[in-house]
């Protein structure tokens, strides 16, 4: 078992990990003993499966008895979280490079937050992101207490004898896992395997985060993990209140309007009640939702006071304009530019809209 604290990691190093060592050989060496394609990387562990699952996208269920033989990349994700976004274009592609090689990529979705757990919103987000390997629904958390899981992304490397030979919390270091990957499937098969780097495209929200300019981090709306609040008035909480926000410093943030804020986000109860943050960053997102099925929010999102013009993110406009109409992360403002300090602010022009929380690249 892991013992980490649960948190949505930048981690660009884990803790233990060790890079593979690859053997690159010509054809007369690959009728050699297969000891020599035996991986350096140190078991962890019994790997301890799928039990729990609700159930299964784009796969029946796998157990260990199924997957002997293989490498299996484990991927645990939740769909609204910024990093686990980021990671998705590398699981894609070593899954689709190594497939025929040995690999079989397993995703498993805990979620954080209780939509999350609604399998229509599960199943958007799998098409949205064009997976198409295996996903095991953890709604209920018992894949990820079975592994001791504590991170979004995390990402597990069994061997073929179903043991646990490496594992990367966090974003990145991809290079370095796709080596153990090379690795492992060496060791499983007796041979070497394709030594290149796979280099994925991404879109606009899988782009990775300018490190360098990073001066904000995660921000939730609800008053359970809230930090940094800065309205005139208190939150009260789970109980309709007006707002007002002046000026923030950087990281602070404050709603306007009518507001009922609960533990895990804040609902919109009147047209025009906004949301204002003092950022530093390339970019700014926001996990909300429309409230209800079927529903849609106008938004309106201004700059220091002006409309984003090229500092549009991709879910709006030049103007600042955009729709809410499914609960996901919104890309709100992308800085194309020197990155520098914003003041960002989003009025909802419809009622009935929940913000979660804001994550920033």
């Amino acid at each position: 078992m892991y013992t980490f604290s649960k948190q949505r990691s930048f981690t660009m190093l884990a803790g233990a990990v060790l890079a593979a060592v690859l053997t690159t050989a010509g054809p007369g060496a690959m009728a050699a003993d297969a000891a020599q394609f035996r991986s350096s990387l140190p078991v962890e562990g019994k790997a301890p499966g799928f039990d729990g699952a609700t159930t299964w996208l784009n796969s029946a269920p796998l157990s260990p008895q199924q997957l002997r033989g293989k490498v299996v990349l484990v991927d645990f994700w939740t769909y609204s979280c910024i990093n686990c976004i980021r990671t998705v274009p590398y699981i894609r592609a070593w899954a689709a490079k190594y497939r025929d090689q040995g690999l079989v990529v397993v995703g498993v979705h805990t979620p954080e937050f209780k939509f999350e757990e609604d399998l229509v919103n599960i199943n958007a987000a799998v098409g949205r992101f064009h997976i198409d390997y295996p996903v095991a629904v953890d709604s209920n958390q018992r894949i990820w207490s079975n592994w001791g899981n504590r991170y979004w992304p995390a990402i597990y490397l069994t061997d073929a004898n179903g043991k646990v030979r490496y594992h990367q919390f966090g974003e990145g270091d991809y290079a370095m896992t796709e080596r153990a990957i090379q690795s492992l499937l060496a060791e499983a098969r007796g041979a070497a395997v394709d030594s290149s780097l796979v280099n994925p495209t991404a879109n606009d929200e899988q782009k990775a985060p300018d490190l360098a300019s990073l001066q904000s981090g995660e921000t939730y709306v609800g008053y359970s993990q809230a930090s940094n609040f800065h309205s005139t008035s208190r939150v009260r909480e789970d109980r309709s209140q007006n707002y007002a926000v002046d000026k923030l410093a950087l990281n602070q943030w404050g709603l306007s309007g009518q507001w009922t804020v609960g533990a895990e986000s804040g609902v919109v109860d009147a047209p025009g009640a906004g949301l204002a943050y003092q950022f530093s960053a390339r970019d700014l997102h926001l996990v909300a939702g429309p409230g209800k099925a079927g529903g849609k929010i106008r938004i309106k999102v201004t700059i220091d006071g002006q409309a984003p013009g090229a500092d549009h993110g991709a879910d709006t406009d030049a103007d600042g304009n955009g729709v809410i109409d499914a609960t996901r992360l919104y890309q709100l403002a992308r800085q194309s530019g020197k990155v520098m300090q914003r003041r960002f602010e989003v009025r909802f022009l419809d009622k009935g809209a929940e913000a979660f929380a804001f994550t920033f690249g």
